[in-house]
């Protein structure tokens, strides 16, 4: 029986590793791969607080109608949906939370009696809180 002897040393070809250029072009795929997902991830989320925001306006605009069939009359504020204000007869609330009353970026919905050619207008100004704007930034308006 033929004993086979080992060195201890390992041939040229098992012992080379990874250049640092080979690790480098690595991990830039990985970053880019990683951009990518999270622009995609963020993206979806600025669509989503987007429809959130519009239903929140159309259940915040059901909760006033509310409000009017009890009372009577139009809220003078989005306050009125939470503490009964003074002198109101009918008022069964409260109607809605104060958190109800922002937007999905927590801002708050402007309320405005009356409103253009319909009795309230109730309006989110978007991600950036101001008039006007595009996409995110946009106005939401309940229709």
């Amino acid at each position: 029986m033929r004993k086979r002897q080992f060195s201890g040393s390992m041939s040229k070809a098992a012992q080379r590793g990874f250049s640092l250029i080979e690790i480098i072009v690595v991990v830039v795929l990985i970053g880019g791969i990683v951009a990518f997902a999270a622009s995609r991830i963020l993206g979806g989320g600025d669509r989503a607080k987007v429809k959130l925001t519009q239903a929140q306006l159309q259940t915040l605009a059901e909760k006033i109608d509310q409000y009017k069939m009890d009372t009577g009359a139009l809220p003078p504020t989005l306050d009125a949906l939470v503490t009964a204000p003074g002198g109101t007869q009918g008022w069964l609330g409260p109607y809605a939370k104060t958190a109800d009353l922002n937007d999905a970026w927590m801002h708050p919905m402007l309320y405005k009696v009356p409103g253009e050619g319909r009795p309230f207008d109730l309006v989110s100004y978007g991600a950036d809180g101001k008039p006007g704007g595009d996409s995110v930034n946009a106005d939401l308006k309940f229709n």
